[in-house]
């Protein structure tokens, strides 16, 4: 039956489940050999679909990246949300945010990399780099909501210190000299920073 003939609910089915074989192959192929080293036509091979229909769902490798790792930035942002709650000390609280986004951003360092990169210069008209934009606003968003348990941060400061959080984070782990550093080496480095920022 032609998909435009199907019913609807059947045609989103089918199309959720070649999104789903798409994420999967690329997220397979991304973690083995780096997004640098893939083809769209390996993805797609893999994936058992045509080029022409990979790009119906991403229209770069970039956007391929981006729908990979937008699931599990997702996933350690709700991680590090849940993990805050319990932890009264502010700066400690907001490390718990950050250490699970830096662990998901450095599992393939030079995924992550390019990752960042993607969000920076990526085209934010296309749907997985929105998403990831609205990530880092959730972030940030989460950021501050800890920042305001503090009586002498405002709400609208707690928003400045909170984008201040997020650059500190981006810019560690986006670092060519921090390439080859291990997750902890980074997540005291942000650390240290915090420190100089936020009221203790």
């Amino acid at each position: 039956m032609p998909l435009a003939s199907q019913p609807a609910g059947r045609r989103e089915r089918n199309k959720q489940q070649k999104l789903d074989r798409i994420t999967a192959a690329a997220r397979e192929l991304f973690a083995d050999r780096g997004v640098d080293e893939v083809t769209t036509q390996e993805i797609a091979d893999k994936a058992d679909i045509g080029a022409g229909t990979l790009f119906l769902y991403a229209k770069s490798k970039g956007e391929l990246l981006l729908l990979v790792q937008n699931s599990t930035y997702a996933d350690a942002l709700a991680q590090g949300r849940s993990a805050a709650e319990s932890i009264p000390d502010v700066l400690d609280a907001v490390m718990a945010i950050v250490r699970p986004v830096v662990e998901c951003n450095r599992k393939q360092v030079d995924n992550g990399r390019t990752y960042l990169r993607e969000i920076v210069f990526g085209d934010p008209e296309e749907p997985h780099h929105r998403e990831a934009l609205l990530l880092t606003v959730q972030t940030e968003e989460a950021i501050a909501d800890v920042l305001q348990r503090d009586e002498r941060i405002t709400a609208d400061d707690a928003g400045a210190l909170a984008h201040v959080v997020s650059a500190v984070m981006f810019i560690s782990m986006a670092a060519t000299i921090n390439a080859t550093r291990p997750v902890d080496d980074i997540l005291q480095e942000i650390e240290r920073q915090l420190c100089a920022v936020l009221p203790r």
